[in-house]
């Protein structure tokens, strides 16, 4: 039996929902006392505290 293209709709949904996922996975509301604490190693904490540093100096 030979492979089945997806047609254009089904490849461009596919395409949507894996860029959604994504941005689900990058879009995290860390509230105050919440249980997902962000951790200080991840990558934004440490952008935030750069940017933080840049615009005290800046100022």
């Amino acid at each position: 039996m030979g492979v089945t293209r997806l047609k254009r709709k089904d490849r461009k949904n596919k395409t949507v929902s894996r860029l959604e996922v994504q941005h689900l996975k990058l879009a995290t509301n860390l509230e105050i006392g919440s249980r997902s604490k962000q951790s200080a190693k991840s990558q934004v904490s440490k952008n935030n505290e750069i940017l933080n540093k840049l615009s005290s100096e800046a100022k």
